[in-house]
C-alpha cells in the first residue's frame, strides 16, 4: 500500500480539521493538500532523479515536501541538518538526488558545501491560486518510500531502504497495539529525518487523522508550556529532554494530567528520571524500542503494563527472538542474547551495499538487531547492551549498560558513558566516562568505589573522567566511538 494515500484521503475528508500547529501557524487539511500539489509542480518541472531530499527542522512544512515527493512517485530522502557539512554531502552523494527541498535557517547550512544541481527553496514558492491537479502515483509495496541514513556512530551512514509497505504496516502497528483514535493530540519536539519523528509524529497522525504539536527546538520550559496550552495525550521524547523537563521549576501536576501515552526511545531510561516523572508530576514514563531498520517501532510498553527497564512486548506481526550469537540457537526467556526478528516492518536492505546486506540477516531470514536483551515470561523485552559493544574483561563478558546504570544511580551524576580498551593482561579494561548534575561534585575515587560496593570486581572501571558533555548524535545516543578515542588517549597518559 502507497504510504501517502491514506493520508491524501483523510485530508480530502477533513479539509477544515487543523492536522497540525508548528512554531509558525497551524495546517488544516485543505492547506496540507494544496501546499503539498503546489510543490509537487515545483519538483516536477526541476528534479530528473527518482530521489528528493528533504533538509527541513520540525515543522508542517515537512510532511508537505514528503507528500508532494510521494505523489510523484519518488523515494523521499530526510536530511539529517544536524551533520556537518562534509557527512551531509556524502548523504547527497550517496542517494544521487539532484534536488533538496528546503527553507529558513536550513539555507545558510547549505550554502557551505551546496553540490547539489536544485535547491527548492519553500518558503519562497507562491502557494496562491489553484494548483496544477493531479491524480498522485500509486506504489507498489516494495518501492522505496524513503531512505533514511543511520547516524553513522560507528563509521559512515548507511542508506536504510524502507518501502511504502515497511511504513505503512508500523503504522498500522502502532495504532493497533495502543488503540490511538482520531481524538488524540501528539507532542513531539524529536526531528523528521529520525525514523521515530517520521513513523510516530508525522505519518501516524496524518493517517488516523488526529492532531500533531510539533516544536522544531527543545526548550524545556517552552515544552511544558505547550502541554499547558494543547493538552497533548501523548508526548514522545528521549531521556535527555525528560531529565531537563523534571528540573522545569514551575511545572506542576496539574500540567500534565491529560498526557495518557507518554514515550522514551532512543537510550535506556534512567531509573531516576522514571521515578522522578512519576513522584512529581504523576506521570509513567513508558519506553519504546525500534531501529531505522524496522521502520521503527518493534516494542512499546504500554502504560498498563509497566515494568521497569522494560521496552514491552513485540507490536502485532512481528515474530521476535533472542539468539545465542555464538550458535544461532534461539534462547529461552531469562536468557541474554541477540534480538532478532521478522516482519512486515523490516528494511528491504542497505542501499548499495550487499556485503552489509548479507550481514544483517541469518540465514532463515531474520534481522540481526546487534542489540543484546532477554524476554521474561510473558514476551516483555529488555535491552541489556549492544554486541559490538560487549567487552571481554578476563575472559567474562561485560556489557557497558549494566556499568553505567550504577553510574547513574549515584546522585552527583547525570549521565554515564562506558567503552572497553584493549588490555595486554585482561584482553579489555572498562573506562567510564560521566556528565555531573548542576552543582554536583565527585572526583574519580569516589565513583570508582561507588561501582566497587555495587558490581562485581571485573565490572569496575578502570578510570572514571569527569566531563563536561558526553558527545551524542542529533537523537540523543551517546557517540562511543569519540568516546573510545578518549580512553585510549587516557591509555597512553
Amino acid at each position: 500500500m502507497s504510504v501517502h494515500w491514506p493520508i491524501l484521503r483523510t485530508l480530502a475528508r477533513h479539509p477544515r480539521r487543523a492536522f497540525i500547529t508548528d512554531d509558525t501557524r497551524t495546517y488544516r487539511g485543505i492547506e496540507i493538500l494544496v501546499a503539498a500539489l503546489h510543490v509537487a509542480s515545483a519538483i516536477e518541472r526541476r528534479s530528473r532523479t527518482d530521489t528528493v531530499g528533504v533538509l527541513l527542522p520540525t515543522s508542517g512544512a515537512f510532511p508537505i515536501a514528503a507528500l508532494a515527493g510521494w505523489m510523484l512517485g519518488k523515494t523521499v530522502v530526510p536530511l539529517n541538518f544536524l551533520l556537518k557539512p562534509e557527512e551531509l554531502q556524502f548523504v547527497i552523494d550517496d542517494c544521487g538526488t539532484d534536488t533538496i527541498l528546503s527553507a529558513g535557517p536550513m539555507l545558510e547550512f547549505l550554502k557551505v558545501r551546496p553540490r547539489v544541481e536544485t535547491l527548492i527553496e519553500m518558503d519562497r514558492l507562491s502557494f496562491k491560486g489553484v494548483p496544477e491537479p493531479r491524480w498522485p502515483a500509486s506504489a507498489q509495496d516494495d518501492d522505496l518510500a524513503v531512505l533514511l541514513y543511520t547516524s553513522g556512530t560507528s563509521g559512515k551512514p548507511k542508506g536504510v531502504m524502507l518501502t511504502h509497505a515497511n511504513l505503512s504496516a508500523n503504522v498500522r502497528q502502532c495504532v493497533q497495539w495502543v488503540g490511538f483514535t482520531k481524538e488524540e493530540v501528539i507532542l513531539g519536539v524529536l526531528p523528521q529525518f529520525h525514523s521515530f519523528g517520521l513513523t510516530v509524529l508525522t505519518l501516524l497522525p496524518l493517517t488516523i487523522g488526529c492532531r500533531a504539536v510539533y516544536a522544531a527546538k527543545f526548550v524545556p520550559h517552552r515544552m511544558v508550556r505547550l502541554i499547558r496550552e494543547h493538552k497533548p495525550t501523548a508526548f514522545v521524547a528521549i531521556p535527555s529532554m525528560y531529565n531537563a523537563i523534571l528540573h522545569v521549576k514551575d511545572a506542576g501536576r496539574e500540567d500534565f494530567a491529560s498526557l495518557r501515552y507518554v514515550v522514551s526511545g532512543s537510550e535506556p531510561l534512567p531509573e531516576t528520571i522514571a521515578s522522578g516523572f512519576w513522584e512529581r508530576f504523576g506521570v509513567r514514563i513508558n519506553e519504546g524500542y525500534g531501529l531505522t531498520e524496522t521502520s521503527p517501532v518493534t516494542n512499546w510498553c504500554r502504560p498498563w503494563e509497566y515494568r521497569p527497564h522494560s521496552v514491552g512486548p513485540p507490536l502485532p506481526r512481528i515474530d521476535q527472538r533472542i539468539r545465542d550469537p555464538e550458535t544461532g540457537a534461539f534462547l529461552v526467556p531469562g536468557r541474554d542474547g541477540e534480538v532478532v526478528m521478522k516482519g512486515p516492518n523490516i528494511m528491504r536492505g542497505y542501499f548499495n551495499r550487499p556485503a552489509e546486506n548479507a550481514a544483517a540477516f541469518t540465514p532463515d531470514g531474520y534481522f540481526r538487531t546487534g542489540d543484546i536483551g532477554r524476554h521474561d515470561a510473558d514476551g516483555h523485552l529488555y535491552i541489556t547492551g549492544r554486541l559490538k559493544e560487549m567487552m571481554k574483561v578476563g575472559g567474562e563478558n561485560v556489557f557497558p549498560r549494566e556499568i553505567e546504570e550504577v553510574l547513574n544511580q549515584h546522585p552527583a551524576v547525570s549521565a554515564s558513558g562506558v567503552v572497553g580498551v584493549k588490555d595486554r593482561i585482561r584482553g579489555e579494561l572498562p573506562v567510564a566516562f560521566v556528565e555531573l548534575r548542576e552543582g554536583q561534585t565527585a572526583d574519580e575515587r569516589a565513583l570508582v568505589a561507588w561501582c566497587r560496593e555495587r558490581l562485581a570486581g571485573y565490572k569496575v572501571p578502570w578510570r572514571v573522567r569527569v566531563v563536561a558533555a558526553l558527545p551524542r548524535n542529533p537523537t540523543g545516543k551517546i557517540v562511543r566511538r569519540e568516546l573510545r578515542a578518549q580512553a585510549e588517549a587516557i591509555l597512553d597518559e
